[in-house]
């Protein structure tokens, strides 16, 4: 798939005008990106917690919370299976920024991984 399909494909987000680096990628590369995988980062994720015999339903809304928090926060697997439907949808020049700054980016990442999950829980149970 070419740089201009994958650009295409990307719903649009209205944002605030930023600049910083950083969080221009964030609004204009992540947000739609995990907005297009949505559906794909539900599945997968609901799929790792059957797997793991999670009973998020039989969980407080905290305890859910704390649960995807810890399962994308600490297990590799999942949390590497949810990168990779991100990161397959960046462009070149998006994954030499990507690489260049992976520290912050991961962390943003998994926060915005975390946040839309949280706020999905009932598509989970």
């Amino acid at each position: 798939m070419s740089n201009d399909q994958r650009l295409q494909l990307r719903p649009h987000i209205e944002t605030a005008a930023v600049s910083k680096a950083d969080e221009r990628f964030l609004h204009e590369t992540l947000r739609p990106v995990l907005k297009l995988q949505n559906e794909l980062l539900l599945e997968i994720t609901r799929h790792f917690l059957q797997k793991r015999k999670v009973k998020l339903s039989k969980m407080s809304p905290a305890q859910r919370d704390q649960q995807i928090q810890h399962s994308i926060g600490k297990d590799n697997r999942l949390r590497g299976l949810l990168f990779g439907c991100v990161l397959g949808q960046l462009t070149e020049e998006e994954l030499s920024f990507y690489l260049a700054n992976e520290g912050e980016t991961n962390r943003r990442i998994t926060q915005l991984l975390i946040q839309r999950l949280q706020t999905q829980m009932e598509r989970l149970l």
